[in-house]
């Protein structure tokens, strides 16, 4: 089970002090959700359920020739991203600055061991508006234009 709320940003931290990874995926299909993903030098296939900030989430390793075959197959646009790790002590903010068709959002996300710790969560700062109830700030929406 992934839980997560999403949240677009007011104001960049330094990002030079914390680790990144560059991500490249793509739609194979957006109901249900089943993605492919490029982190780095792994490839990864991941189906998720229906539900915003709480869903069922089955991941599986790919090889790149499995990943480059379905790449060609996917819906609308892939999406690029640097992914920057930010400690945030018990948690781990996930700041995304996109690429691509996207360039210029900057969106993080944080992941709950329960919907209890998500629901009482506080925010740093420097976060701006909660948008895990906006489905237009779903990956699988954002392939579009």
């Amino acid at each position: 089970m992934e839980i997560e709320r999403k949240f677009l940003i007011k104001e960049l931290p330094d990002l030079s002090k914390y680790e990144y990874v560059d991500i490249e995926q793509g739609y194979l299909s957006t109901n249900p959700v089943v993605r492919i993903r490029k982190k780095n030098d792994k490839y990864i296939l991941t189906y998720k359920g229906s539900g915003l900030m709480a869903r069922e989430e089955i991941e599986a390793s790919l090889t790149k020739e499995a990943y480059q075959h379905l790449l060609e197959k996917i819906d609308g646009h892939a999406i690029t991203k640097r992914r920057y790790l930010i400690p945030f002590e018990p948690y781990t903010i996930e700041l995304d600055v996109f690429e691509g068709h996207k360039k210029g959002l900057i969106m993080a996300e944080v992941e709950f061991p329960s919907l209890e710790e998500a629901n009482a969560f506080v925010a740093p700062d420097w976060f701006g508006d909660d948008v895990t109830e906006d489905r237009s700030y779903h990956n699988s929406n954002m392939i579009w234009g």
